[in-house]
């Protein structure tokens, strides 16, 4: 059941009818992993934080530079040299007492990723790489656990949820092979701030729907974002029946 705290602290979100206490209890119940602590992982984490997510996982070997307070708004001055991980938990923490959130700073290896994964209800994918992005599509297809995935460079960015319980859903690969692609990072092409905060505040929201069960997640389609023009694209994704990862 909900506390008084926790009722007054969630009352806005309880006021929804499709919403209300049950939604509330299955976030409650969650347990969310958030690879990358970054531009994206930020707002996804302090969002889920705040919106009851029962139990976080943060995970990133990084430490916090000055480049990185233009759109990583977790963090300021004072955490220059600092996890990454551990800061962004420390301000979940101060946003909302009442849930877990624990830290792991370390570049997980496929063992270490598979067990935190199968432990997961759902897998948020904020990293700015390929390897990694491929190595998580493929933890979750194995365990069956819905992977929201979100990407930002320069103006651009893009959205979808991959959900390997339902059996029409597409993975990561379906979208992208792993051969011939080379990392672009945000220090070789830039980021404009705004665009993870976008980004990431939609992962947040895509999260929160697969978990409660309220609303359409974005399984089987993928949103484009030109933040300069601000337009959104649409595209549908069907599942690959010759995809390595989640292929039959």
């Amino acid at each position: 059941m909900l506390t008084d705290d926790e009722l007054q602290r969630y009352s806005r979100q309880l006021l929804i009818p499709s919403f209300d206490i049950a939604g509330q209890l299955r976030l409650k119940d969650a347990r969310v992993l958030v690879v990358g602590a970054g531009g994206l992982g930020c707002p996804v984490a302090l969002y889920l934080g705040a919106a009851g997510v029962g139990q976080l996982t943060l995970v990133d070997d990084d430490q916090v530079e000055l480049a990185n307070l233009q759109r990583q708004v977790a963090f300021d001055q004072g955490n220059l040299g600092h996890s990454k991980a551990e800061a962004l938990a420390e301000r979940v923490r101060r946003i909302n007492p009442a849930i877990q959130v624990s830290a792991l700073c370390q570049r997980l290896e496929q063992q270490a990723l598979a067990q935190l994964v199968a432990q997961a209800s759902l897998v948020v994918d904020c990293t700015d790489n390929f390897g990694t992005r491929f190595a998580l599509n493929r933890a979750c297809v194995s365990a069956r656990v819905p992977l929201v995935s979100g990407a930002a460079i320069r103006g651009e960015g893009q959205l979808a949820v991959f959900d390997a319980r339902q059996d029409d859903s597409p993975c990561y690969h379906c979208l992208y092979d792993e051969a011939g692609h080379e990392d672009l990072t945000c220090s070789e092409a830039g980021v404009i701030g705004p665009l993870v905060g976008m980004i990431g505040a939609s992962q947040a929201m895509e999260a929160i729907k697969v978990i409660t069960g309220v609303g359409t997640p974005l399984v089987g389609r993928l949103l484009i974002l030109d933040a300069w023009q601000m337009a959104w694209r649409e595209m549908t994704l069907a599942r690959d029946p010759g995809c390595p990862v989640c292929g039959c």
